[in-house]
């Protein structure tokens, strides 16, 4: 189901905590059922002959509001949507996005609770003319989606934190893109505001963190170095041992599974690295000297 929550007043802080999240709970749940009607009233009707889905109606964890056309399009353009791609849409409501998504060549796949608007998306599909997208009633967070190239959902902040683990452990580079709501401390890689409305994007980060052996070369002139790497999401630094240099890394950068920075060698010179990495503790790719030599490096993590 895709979610509508307004603008709400921070709960009072001198509330003792449990008072104040019921109090909370009651606001916001007394407030999105005061502006369902409003909502239907101020839209036209949805759905078929068969089922009429209403804005603001109740679903498992959401009340149902579908996304724009301008934020589906702002969406499937930020995690560039192709004929590529196998895109999964979480809470699919009535099946826009996967259905848009279905348009651009891709493979598309919505889950949804509830059974009739997966039904309703069902018929959607087949009077857009597209057979490569497919509708299954199920629990987003008991499903398998982790074969997915991109993930797209329109669910409550709440909702997205809870997700947040099962999307990280995710391949590294599975783009996620959101309708309006983040993924708390994990910090988009784009935002776009869009008439009052927000469309928000990530791509996953492989698991890097850790100390790494890396071996630049083989035979006689190979070279051994310790890598240090923290990481925050895709936000990293660290430092290398270079011989009997010790230096903090310059500029590293972590996009997907694609890990980049520059560190000094034993000379002090600035070598850049460019690796690829997966969540199995290993790495390559290759180092760039200050004299444009290219040469290949490993790396293992301990």
């Amino acid at each position: 189901m895709t979610p509508f929550v307004p603008a709400l007043p921070e709960p009072m802080a001198t509330a003792p905590t449990s008072r104040r999240s019921a109090t909370w709970k009651l606001c916001c749940g007394a407030l999105l059922l005061g502006l369902a009607p409003a909502l239907s009233l101020a839209q036209p009707k949805l759905g078929d002959e068969a089922y009429q889905p209403e804005v603001g109606q109740p679903g498992k964890d959401v009340v149902w509001v579908p996304t724009p056309d301008e934020v589906v399009k702002a969406m499937l353009d930020m995690a560039q949507v192709t004929k590529k791609d196998y895109v999964v849409d979480l809470g699919s409501g009535d099946g826009k996005i996967a259905i848009a998504a279905a348009r651009r060549g891709a493979r598309a796949h919505g889950i949804e609770y509830n059974p009739d608007m997966v039904a309703l998306s069902k018929r959607n599909a087949e009077r857009a003319g597209v057979n490569n997208v497919t509708f299954v009633q199920g629990d987003i967070f008991v499903s398998d989606f982790r074969d997915a190239d991109v993930i797209t959902l329109y669910l409550l902040p709440s909702l997205n934190e809870k997700l947040r683990p099962i999307l990280l452990d995710m391949k590294p580079g599975t783009r996620v893109t959101s309708h309006q709501f983040d993924m708390g401390d994990w910090t988009p890689d784009e935002t776009r505001e869009l008439d009052g409305r927000r469309a928000l994007f990530w791509v996953v980060p492989a698991k890097v963190e850790g100390d790494w052996s890396v071996q630049i070369g083989t035979g006689a002139r190979a070279e051994t170095l310790k890598l240090s790497l923290l990481q925050s999401y895709q936000k990293v630094s660290g430092r290398m041992v270079w011989g009997t240099r010790d230096a903090a890394l310059d500029q590293p950068s972590l996009r997907g599974g694609r890990l980049v920075f520059t560190a000094l060698d034993a000379n002090g010179q600035r070598n850049r690295f460019e690796a690829t990495a997966g969540n199995d503790g290993r790495m390559s790719g290759t180092v760039i000297g200050p004299n444009g030599q290219r040469r290949n490096f490993t790396a293992t993590r301990s």
